[in-house]
């Protein structure tokens, strides 16, 4: 199952790859936010693809990267391992009992369920590497 068909608000994310977004394969992970209200989890990352056709706003700028932060709310349980300056992992989502999360690395794993996912922000930005 796509990942993108798990989330609550899946319009924006589709919108700007035209339906066709990546995989959440080798994203570099910049950010995981535990948060009481919900309880909310928030992971920041970038996605591995800049969209095909981006905003004209974002071409304008030099933006070559996409970052999204993507939230899941109701969490029930969590689980967090290691962490590191520079973290490229691969992120599953599913729908089991809820929505679990997996994501993985060398140096990083979480693991949660939560009861919904969605994106909670989506912006672009000139990464230059």
């Amino acid at each position: 199952m796509p990942w993108v068909s798990l989330l609550h608000n899946p319009d924006g994310i589709a919108s700007v790859y035209e339906g066709s977004p990546p995989d959440l394969l080798g994203v570099r992970l910049h950010e995981v936010v535990l948060h009481r209200d919900g309880p909310t989890l928030r992971l920041r990352l970038d996605l591995p693809r800049f969209p095909d056709r981006p905003p004209r706003t974002w071409t304008a700028q030099g933006f070559d990267t996409l970052q999204v932060e993507i939230s899941l709310s109701g969490v029930r349980a969590v689980e967090l391992a290691g962490f590191g300056t520079a973290v490229t992992a691969d992120v599953r989502l599913g729908a089991d009992n809820g929505v679990t999360l997996d994501v993985t690395s060398p140096e990083t794993r979480v693991r949660a369920v939560a009861a919904t996912v969605f994106v909670s922000k989506l912006s672009a930005y000139r990464n230059g590497a």
